[in-house]
């Protein structure tokens, strides 16, 4: 099957869609919200919602709004500000999408999330279930990151992130990004005039997540990164994703036409389970281990735990239950799961036997540092 032929499926079977909206689009190049932007979004939505399309908006922009409010022109560095900031614009942020959905008699809800409401299970759940409720009354979710308490340690780090995560979230069937540019290129267009776009990827290889990250321009193929990565971790869920231009007219239109427009990255055909998908992408990681050959290879080949005589090296401060990075001899991931041990009590039984832990350590709460069930191979 071609790959027009895929995209126009894809879009043609949607009933569920996650669509981001990116502050570099709703800005339109200027230094507040331009609120005909919003109003362009809304319509086009609003005719995906009429031909019964379930749509999620996870939208940037709070900050900018709040500077507008505050009478602010300089860019802010610091993170009390960016807060404050994000406090006041929050509330006309919403207000936007609220008024123009109105006039379109659909009904909106402001969602705030950080990084800890969907790291955390029970909490994750119980997003999860507050989302699918308000889509069964039909409401949109208007969903951004909560910046007015969000610091690093409880970020999601980037609106592409968090709306890879809702859409994994609620099961969606696509993730449409809209950014500021035509999607991901061969290369950086500032730096490489023969740069072209790529209009589809059936996988996400490293290769192409290199080429992400060529550039760190935020007008270019920099901020990329974000993208694929988002788009990784929708694939993983069975998600596909495209990425467009936000500035182009009638844009999400035109995706759900199926024109060729933009890179579509496919689902992977190994779709992760709920919760290995939670360990690999939601969960910050806390530390590393660096393990051997014998262990990498019972672990890849085999389908085995990882056990204390596997490790050669801990890096990093965890508790019990934190995720971790497991990688090679070379500094390559290759998997990540959820410890038994901390890094404190784990680095006196590295290299040693499972007979050996409880001599150590004066107890013994598992013989695996990591129990298959809880590792996620990348």
């Amino acid at each position: 099957m071609s790959p027009l032929k895929i995209r126009k499926n894809i879009v043609k079977n949607v009933k569920r869609i996650v669509i981001k909206i990116g502050s570099g689009v709703l800005t339109n190049g200027k230094d507040k919200i331009d609120e005909a932007v919003i109003k362009k979004i809304v319509l086009q939505t609003s005719l995906l919602v009429k031909k019964g399309c379930e749509v999620l908006i996870v939208s940037s922009g709070s900050i900018a709004a709040g500077k507008t409010e505050l009478g602010i022109k300089k860019a802010l560095t610091d993170i009390p500000s960016k807060q404050a900031a994000a406090a006041v614009g929050q509330s006309h942020l919403i207000g936007y999408y609220e008024k123009y959905f109105k006039k379109e008699k659909q009904k909106t809800a402001q969602v705030l999330l950080t990084h800890d409401d969907l790291s955390n299970r029970c909490r994750h759940l119980n997003a999860r279930n507050a989302l699918m409720t308000l889509l069964s009354f039909h409401v949109i979710p208007v969903i951004n990151e909560n910046d007015m308490v969000a610091v690093h340690e409880i970020k999601f780090g980037d609106n592409d992130t968090l709306s890879a995560l809702v859409a994994h979230l609620v099961d969606a069937d696509l993730l449409v990004i809209l950014s500021h540019v035509d999607g991901l290129l061969t290369g950086d267009p500032a730096k490489d005039k023969k740069a072209t776009l790529i209009p589809f990827a059936e996988k996400i290889t490293p290769d192409l997540q290199k080429i992400a990250g060529k550039s760190s321009s935020p007008g270019s193929v920099g901020g990329m990164s974000t993208k694929v990565k988002a788009a990784k971790i929708a694939a993983d869920s069975g998600i596909s994703t495209i990425i467009v231009n936000g500035t182009i007219n009638d844009i999400i239109t035109k995706v759900f036409k199926g024109e060729n427009i933009g890179t579509l990255f496919l689902p992977s055909q190994d779709k992760l389970a709920r919760r290995k998908h939670w360990i690999a992408h939601t969960l910050k990681i806390k530390g590393k281990l660096i393990l051997d050959n014998g262990a990498k290879k019972a672990i890849m080949k085999m389908g085995k735990s990882l056990l204390p005589s596997g490790i050669a090296a801990v890096t990093g401060n965890f508790d019990s239950g934190d995720a971790v990075d497991c990688v090679d001899s070379k500094e390559n991931e290759f998997c990540r799961g959820l410890v038994n041990y901390n890094s404190r009590d784990l680095k006196k039984i590295i290299g040693k036997h499972t007979s050996k832990i409880e001599e150590i350590l004066g107890f013994k709460f598992y013989d695996e540092v990591i129990h298959r069930d809880n590792l996620v191979i990348l």
